[in-house]
């Protein structure tokens, strides 16, 4: 009986790891954004069985986040397309400028990422044949200024750059040098949308397509086809255009908005995919998070034009068939701070050892970062530029991610000095953040909240004064309000103040970015010798 039990047993576990194993390879779904938080306009393309993916980071440095993906589902950064001061310079950008809309593609054994930084207007790309590398430094496009959301299109051992600049136009190029080649040729100015965008050019069945975004990246963002057999047009219009959008009827009521500035991958398994931008929005149909990225499959009909999902829009939790899906490790809750060192030049944003997915604003100063100075912490020293100017103060940050959450640092404040201010923020913009305090005034370190609100920076009464030099300061949010809360022993936390979550949102405050969590240090002095180390920071969502 013994043994008739275990071989019974065994059978049910084999069965049972069969199935596993299929429910993988035909997965039935998976959930939008499949990459949270402020991850805009983003592009793909794939090499084999692998997908690569960028997208914007407008005045964050450094630019541009690759990831890469084996299932379209589940990503993972693995570096960033600009590092070097070389690259790109970002000074005094903010959310209305810096990288606008990259493009990425693959040729003939090399990636290329085509970009343009405001408010120069100068369009540029880079290559690299390693995506998780260095990347090159830029060739520059010189016969196009004055417009953004370049692509390239290789097509019969030629490549063309496309580009919007009042109508869309393309002309070849020498990939080697960014020169022009010929002609450039006018494709039309999409169906009469405001802000035509995103461009790109696929090839398929003996059609060139064009793809592109109209309406504003706003609730009115849609995505709209049109084809032609000669890559110069003219093109036709799909009579069933948009071909995806949220800006109707059937839609409204869904937590997703502003679909548009899509890119369209074919999968090794003949299945044709759609990343997109959209964003999730609470109460006042506002949001903080930016504009994330979002998957929906596509199919080709007999007549040669894509269907989106069936009906031209997505969900939440998307009902479908998906390529073999591959998870990977979850990002640590806790980030701890370890060095790890990475190859790269010495004046590259990698050599200082940071966890991916952190960024600061502009170009950066590394001597005010360290994470070799104090083993197992990350040392800030303070900038005299705060948080409130349109510069790069001492700041690095990772993205929220989602509507609920709680972010805490643990910071060791023993060299803080007077004049000095170091914490955690909830940042939109330069004069848009909430901020947890701490600095020391008459030898006393005491915590309280800031507040910045446009042209109102406000101080809350509340505060708290340190017995020791350890602090726990928390950020944390419930989709409704933001809480700026302190501890001494990371049990028991006082809320000093609590703010409205539109103030923060994009309608609110313009630009193209999200809430970016943070920490600064900053000072009223140039010669300022303090300095804070951060032990660990813990980003928990709540569920």
């Amino acid at each position: 009986m013994k043994k008739r039990n275990f071989l019974l047993l065994t059978a049910i576990m084999i069965l049972s790891g069969i199935l596993s194993s299929l429910t993988t390879r035909g997965a039935s779904g998976f959930k939008n954004p499949v990459l949270g938080g402020f991850h805009a306009d983003p592009s793909v393309c794939r090499t084999g069985d692998d997908f690569y993916l960028v997208n914007s980071t407008f005045q964050y440095f450094p630019g541009v986040p690759v990831f890469h993906s084996k299932d379209l589902v589940n990503w993972e950064q693995v570096g960033y397309c600009l590092t070097r001061p070389s690259q790109v310079d970002l000074k005094g950008t903010d959310g209305n400028a810096g990288i606008y809309a990259p493009t990425i593609r693959y040729n003939d054994g090399r990636y290329y990422m085509v970009t343009t930084v405001f408010p120069s207007r100068r369009h540029f790309y880079v290559w690299t044949d390693n995506p998780s590398g260095e990347w090159s430094d830029p060739i520059i496009i010189d016969f196009a200024i004055g417009s953004c959301d370049p692509t390239l299109f290789f097509d019969e051992g030629k490549c063309y750059f496309l580009w919007k600049e009042g109508d869309i136009k393309i002309c070849e190029i020498d990939v080697n040098t960014g020169k022009k080649l010929g002609d450039i040729h006018h494709l039309g100015v999409g169906l009469g949308g405001r802000y035509p965008e995103g461009p790109h050019i696929y090839k398929k069945d003996g059609y060139y397509y064009l793809l592109l975004a109209e309406g504003g990246t706003e609730h009115g963002h849609h995505v709209n086809i049109l084809r032609s057999k000669n890559l110069f047009g003219p093109y036709e219009s799909n009579p069933a255009n948009p071909i995806l959008s949220h800006f109707n009827m059937k839609m409204q009521n869904s937590p997703i908005q502003g679909l548009g500035h899509a890119d369209l991958v074919q999968a090794p398994d003949s299945s044709w995919w759609m990343i997109c931008l959209g964003y999730r929005t609470s109460g006042y149909l506002q949001h903080v998070m930016g504009r994330e990225t979002m998957l929906a499959p596509v199919e080709w009909e007999k007549n040669g034009w894509p269907v989106v999902n069936g009906d031209g829009t997505l969900q939440v939790d998307m009902k479908c068939k998906t390529l073999p899906l591959v998870p990977l490790a979850e990002d640590p809750v806790k980030e701890e701070f370890n060095y790890a060192e990475r190859h790269a030049p010495k004046d590259s944003y990698h050599s200082l050892g940071l966890p991916m997915g952190w960024m600061s604003l502009c170009n950066p100063d590394y001597t005010k970062y360290s994470l070799t100075a104090h083993k197992g912490f990350l040392r800030l020293y303070p900038s005299t530029i705060d948080l409130s100017e349109t510069a790069s103060p001492t700041f690095v940050a990772r993205r929220q991610t989602e509507l609920s959450f709680s972010a805490t640092a643990k910071a060791d404040l023993t060299h803080l000095t007077e004049g000095m201010q170091v914490g955690i923020t909830a940042y939109a913009t330069s004069l848009s953040h909430y901020d947890l305090v701490a600095e020391k005034k008459d030898g006393k370190i005491i915590i309280r909240p800031n507040v910045r609100l446009g042209q109102t920076n406000h101080s809350g009464n509340n505060q708290i004064t340190l017995n020791g030099n350890y602090a726990y300061l928390r950020i944390t949010s419930d989709k409704d309000y933001y809480y700026m809360m302190a501890s001494t022993d990371d049990a028991s936390y006082i809320t000093l103040a609590k703010m409205e979550y539109r103030y923060l949102s994009t309608e609110t405050n313009g630009g193209f970015t999200g809430v970016m969590l943070g920490l600064f240090a900053q000072s009223n002095s140039e010669n300022d010798k303090g300095y804070v180390d951060i032990d660990w920071f813990e980003y928990e969502v709540k569920k």
